[in-house]
C-alpha cells in the first residue's frame, strides 16, 4: 500500500478519527497523518541526505504506522510517535546501505586539476524550496537550537552526512525538533546518557565540518539579484573571469559525491577552465531555481545531435556578504522530478 499525498481539511486529529483509523478506515488514517507528512519528509531528508531515500522512508513510516496503530498507546503525541518510527526507518536504511549507489573512491571527472582538498565522499541531493513552503508552522520543542528551514541548508545537511547515523538522529531530534533528552532516548531505545554523549559529539562534528555554515534562507535584495544575474550570464557564455569576480576570496566549489574540492579563485578558475562545458560558438542555458533555502541554477548543455539543450545538473549557491561563498554542483539525477524542471529545452 502506497500513501499518496492528498490535501486534508481541518485538523482531523480527534479521538473519533483515531478510533475510525484503528478500525481500518484508511481515510481517517490519512486525516491523522497527512498534516505531518511534509515535515516527516524533511526530517528524513536531513538524516539521509537524499530526497528519494527520504520519500521511501516516509512511505515505510506510514505503512508501519498503519499496521501498528492498534499499539499506539497515546503516551506521546501522534506526531512524536510518527517521528519515532521515521527516525528508526532512516537509521535502518543507513545501516543497510542497499539503496544508495556505491560512493566513488576516486573521481568521475575527466582529467581534473589537482584539488585543494579530497574530502570523504558523502551522499547528498538538493532539496527544492517548493517543498519547504509546505512545511507546517509547528512550534519546536524547548531545546531547539535551529529553525526548521535553517536546518535544511546545505552546510547543515552536509555536516550531518559526515556523522555516524545515531549522532545524526540525536542532533536533529534534539537541536532541530527540540525534543528533550528523555524523549529522544525513548524514541531510540537508549539511555539519556547515551543521547547526551552522542549530542556532544555531533555538535563538535558539525562545528568542525568543512562547509561554511550560513543562517537560514538568504534574503532577497537588488544587489544579490544582480550578482545572481551576472553569474548566470557569465556562466552561460563561459566567462570564467566574471564568475571569479563574483566569488569571495575563500570560495569553494564542491560536487558531492565527488571527493574533489577547490578553494579560492585561482584553484576554481583552473578547474572551470579545464571543464569541457563550453564548445566554441555555443553556450549553456541557465534556469533559475531554489534549493535548500538557497539560490540555484539548473544548467543545460547543447545537444550535439539535435537542436536542443539537455539538463546537466544544478548549481546551488551559498551567498555571504553579497559574494558567492560556495558553489555546490549536483549532476542530473533522481532529484530532477521534484524540482519540476524539464529534461530538455528547445534550441
Amino acid at each position: 500500500m502506497r500513501w499518496e499525498t492528498q490535501p486534508m481539511n481541518g485538523e482531523a486529529s480527534t479521538a473519533a478519527t483515531l478510533a475510525r483509523a484503528r478500525a481500518g478506515d484508511d481515510e481517517a488514517f490519512r486525516a491523522l497523518t497527512e498534516p505531518h507528512r511534509r515535515e516527516l519528509q524533511v526530517h528524513c531528508y536531513r538524516i539521509l541526505g537524499s530526497l528519494q531515500d527520504a520519500e521511501d522512508a516516509v512511505q515505510e513510516t506510514l505503512l508501519a504506522a498503519w499496521r501498528g496503530l492498534a499499539g499506539f498507546e497515546e503516551r506521546a503525541s501522534l506526531r512524536a510517535w510518527l517521528y519515532r518510527i521515521a527516525t528508526n526507518r532512516c537509521l535502518n536504511a543507513l545501516r543497510a546501505g542497499g539503496r544508495r549507489p556505491k560512493l566513488m573512491a576516486g573521481s568521475g571527472l575527466t582529467d581534473p586539476p589537482e584539488p585543494t582538498r579530497r574530502s570523504e565522499p558523502i551522499w547528498l541531493q538538493p532539496y527544492p524550496d517548493d517543498l519547504l513552503e509546505g512545511l507546517p508552522d509547528g512550534v519546536p520543542g524547548p531545546d531547539a537550537r535551529y529553525e526548521a528551514k535553517e536546518a535544511v541548508g546545505l552546510a547543515f545537511v552536509s555536516g550531518l552526512q559526515r556523522m555516524p547515523p545515531q549522532q545524526r538522529a540525536v542532533l536533529v531530534l534534539r537541536d532541530v525538533l527540540g525534543y528533550r533528552a528523555g524523549e529522544v532516548a525513548a524514541m531510540l531505545d537508549t539511555s539519556e546518557a547515551s543521547v547526551n554523549s552522542a549530542l556532544q559529539r555531533a555538535r563538535a562534528a558539525l562545528a568542525a565540518a568543512p562547509e561554511r555554515p550560513v543562517g537560514g534562507a538568504v534574503p532577497d535584495s537588488p544587489g544579490r539579484r544582480r550578482i545572481l544575474d551576472r553569474f548566470a550570464e557569465a556562466f552561460e557564455v563561459g566567462d570564467v573571469d566574471t564568475v571569479l569576480e563574483l566569488l569571495s576570496e575563500d570560495a569553494w566549489i564542491r560536487m558531492p559525491p565527488e571527493p574533489l574540492e577547490y578553494n579560492g579563485r585561482p584553484a576554481i578558475g583552473e578547474f572551470l577552465r579545464t571543464r569541457p562545458l563550453w564548445r566554441e560558438g555555443e553556450r549553456l542555458r541557465m534556469v533559475p531555481a531554489r534549493a535548500n533555502g538557497q539560490p540555484a541554477f539548473a544548467y543545460y548543455l547543447p545537444d550535439s545531435q539535435a537542436d536542443l539543450f539537455r539538463i546537466g545538473g544544478i548549481f546551488v549557491l551559498t551567498l555571504a556578504d553579497d559574494e558567492i561563498a560556495a558553489i555546490t554542483r549536483f549532476a542530473e539525477g533522481g532529484w530532477l522530478p521534484w524540482f519540476g524542471l524539464p529534461r530538455t529545452l528547445p534550441g
